[in-house]
């Protein structure tokens, strides 16, 4: 059976569906290394007000959304494979700027900034097209590998009986209105004296403050038991 909880305490013959994330959370990291196969869903109806267009950083005034504005050329019943990203707005130089103006003083910012500035500088016309680019560079600078991953070539039902794996479903169990499953060990955040740790924010909060440390952060990143 698909599972919707969000398991990833350890490694094993976990299938995991996902949907597409902008800059994602860590948990979605996390859980992809969990994975001995990974699927992204494109043939979803696109559901707004999650992470599909949107990521959670630590700024000087608090937690902020990064929106990233997109277009459903077929209405609610658009899929998310065709949902485009809208540019009547300078959407690109106000994300880097919030960005930069977040992380530009902690430890790794320099170091990668540059890997990060041409999806900020460049057009770009499909929102599953660049979160997936953008993900592979994550991957890339986080030095981990991943197993084989596929897409989605019809929307895929969520009940289906595995006999040899277990398939977990983590489009919906990974979501902004619900609240962090996970287990985490405190590390370093930019404004640390301002604000106590915040757990699972977008990825990029990860990379720029531990950076070759982040993937064994990852590895490590258990469920939390229940109370």
């Amino acid at each position: 059976m698909i599972d919707n909880d969000l398991h990833i305490s350890e490694k094993s013959s976990i299938r995991g569906l996902f949907s597409t994330a902008y800059l994602p959370p860590q948990s979605y990291i996390a859980a992809l290394l969990k994975c001995e196969k990974i699927k992204l869903e494109k043939h979803e109806f696109y559901t707004k007000q999650t992470y599909r267009n949107r990521c959670k950083i630590l700024t000087a005034n608090g937690i902020m959304d990064l929106i990233l504005p997109v277009e459903k050329p077929n209405g609610n019943k658009t899929l998310t494979k065709d949902i485009l990203i809208s540019n009547h707005t300078n959407w690109q130089i106000l994300h880097w700027r919030t960005i930069e103006s977040a992380y530009r003083n902690s430890p790794f910012f320099e170091y990668y900034k540059d890997d990060f500035l041409p999806f900020y500088t460049q057009k770009h016309k499909f929102l599953f097209d660049f979160n997936l680019n953008l993900m592979w560079k994550i991957i890339e600078l986080l030095q981990i590998d991943l197993p084989e991953i596929s897409f989605s070539e019809k929307y895929e039902i969520a009940n289906r009986s595995q006999t040899d794996h277990q398939e977990v479903d983590f489009r919906n169990a990974i979501n902004p209105k619900k609240e962090n499953a996970l287990e985490q060990t405190p590390y370093y955040q930019v404004f640390a004296d301002k604000y106590n740790f915040v757990p699972n924010l977008s990825i990029i909060d990860l990379l720029f403050n531990l950076g070759n440390e982040a993937e064994g952060y990852l590895s490590n990143i258990t469920k939390r038991e229940p109370h």
